[in-house]
């Protein structure tokens, strides 16, 4: 095999979530995401820098698929059930679409001008596995293969979580990490000081692709990972539970999550795009958590609830 195929959909940014899954399910080896909002806010944190990039409400996703892949019916496919979920406003928007062929080593490039290392917070660093990356004293190397997974880790719903469980984890905890796709978060658990990580997602596909990034990443033997339905038969009792998917898709483990979180534990949940903020919020207190973080970069959201009995330092409380 020496040619791989590229197929780009440029489309609102509420619908990236949907659309790269579908591109996934399609038989994508992983999808790149353009989105101007990703330099928003960002400036200077760590010394980067940032080139001038015009903000828009579009985003583009890019996936790359092999020569052996019917892709204009794979695009007939895409373009109709996007159409069905606009019919359902489950999306907005308009859709456009480009397509080419590539050289295998064109291909290869491709995904490495996609994916640098990136430094997301004080201590964490995301680099691509076959980057030789020296880390400074102190700094935590999640090491991570994008050709294989969901994205590269750096898309601004997973920079919040990975802020987030920074914020949270002391060391010692049990952290349950839902929809894990790439592991990501489960690997930054461990690095971070968590004791038992349990990780699952409904896709065997992302089961499979966690596995490998966990295994780039050394002394990861306790991060488990199952193929499972939100927290739906989970017994386990966590000091954080972590959810990055979609908001329609997070309201729906509320409930399970504030059974499940310990007393005083946390709720971490990203994937909310502006207009499904205060369906999730509402979701979540109704369940009986207090909101203790809210983060916002660009059009995503992320929070951090708590359980808790004692209101100081919640917000509202």
């Amino acid at each position: 095999m020496d040619k791989w195929q590229e197929l780009k959909v440029i489309s609102n940014r509420d619908a990236q979530e949907i659309i790269s899954n579908l591109l996934i399910e399609a038989g994508s080896q992983g999808v790149a995401i353009e989105d101007s909002a990703d330099y928003l806010g960002q400036v200077g944190r760590y010394g980067e820098i940032f080139p001038d990039i015009s903000q828009s409400d579009e985003v583009s996703i890019t996936a790359y698929y092999p020569e052996n892949i019917a892709i204009a019916e794979v695009k007939n496919e895409l373009k109709n059930r996007l159409e069905t979920l606009k019919k359902e406003t489950i999306i907005t928007g308009d859709f456009r679409f480009e397509t080419k062929e590539l050289a295998e080593e064109d291909w290869a490039d491709q995904w490495k001008k996609y994916y640098e290392p990136t430094r997301i917070t004080h201590d964490l660093t995301i680099v691509p596995s076959w980057t030789d990356y020296q880390a400074s004293a102190g700094e935590k190397i999640i090491r991570l293969d994008p050709g294989m997974a969901f994205g590269t880790g750096t898309h601004p719903t997973t920079k919040m979580s990975l802020f987030a469980l920074s914020q949270v984890i002391r060391g010692g905890e049990t952290v349950i990490d839902v929809g894990t796709g790439s592991g990501v978060l489960s690997i930054a658990s461990s690095l971070l000081g968590a004791k038992d990580i349990h990780a699952y997602d409904l896709d065997d596909v992302a089961v499979r692709v966690a596995k490998e990034n966990i295994a780039l990443n050394a002394n990861t033997a306790n991060i488990t990972v199952t193929t499972g339905d939100l927290l739906k038969g989970v017994e386990i009792k966590a000091d954080v539970i972590v959810a990055n998917i979609l908001a329609d898709i997070l309201i729906h483990l509320t409930d399970d999550a504030y059974q499940l979180v310990k007393e005083n534990g946390y709720l971490i949940m990203s994937g909310i795009i502006s207009d499904k903020w205060e369906m999730v919020r509402t979701a979540a207190e109704k369940a009986g958590f207090f909101l203790e973080t809210h983060m916002i970069q660009g059009e995503w959201h992320a929070c951090v609830f708590k359980k808790t009995k004692d209101k100081t330092g919640v917000i509202g409380g």
